[in-house]
């Protein structure tokens, strides 16, 4: 999975250098944020910006000891790093968070279900 998440990375600084941003670096603790949502996604079967417990994208990345949070992108169901990413960019929302040029990090988290069901999160930061 962490190829799949590598490429993700790699999809999206493709996007933001086609549109005038600088490419994200990977960040540790992102990535940490990121899949650890979207464990809590797969493993209690829901799917949304809050987690099980209650806390938003900002309190979860905090967690892993990151301060610069800046926006999350998440995404159910699509199979491969170009599908997700494509899913991404033709969501207004989802396509500012990969435009948006402050954002200078980023992690990604991909769970996949025993039954095949995908889940991705794309934490963003800005330090």
């Amino acid at each position: 999975m962490a190829s799949y998440e590598a490429e993700v990375i790699a999809l999206t600084n493709a996007q933001r250098t086609a549109n005038g941003c600088g490419a994200l670096r990977a960040d540790d603790r992102l990535t940490t944020a990121a899949r650890a949502h979207s464990a809590d996604m797969a493993a209690k079967n829901f799917f949304s910006h809050t987690g099980s417990d209650g806390s938003d994208f900002v309190t979860r990345i905090k967690r892993t000891g990151y301060t610069g949070a800046s926006a999350e992108n998440i995404a159910k169901g699509y199979r491969t790093p170009q599908a997700v990413v494509t899913g991404w960019m033709n969501s207004s929302g989802h396509r500012a968070n990969i435009l948006n040029c402050r954002s200078i990090a980023v992690g990604v988290g991909l769970v996949i279900k025993a039954d095949g069901t995908t889940y991705w999160t794309q934490d963003f930061g800005r330090i």
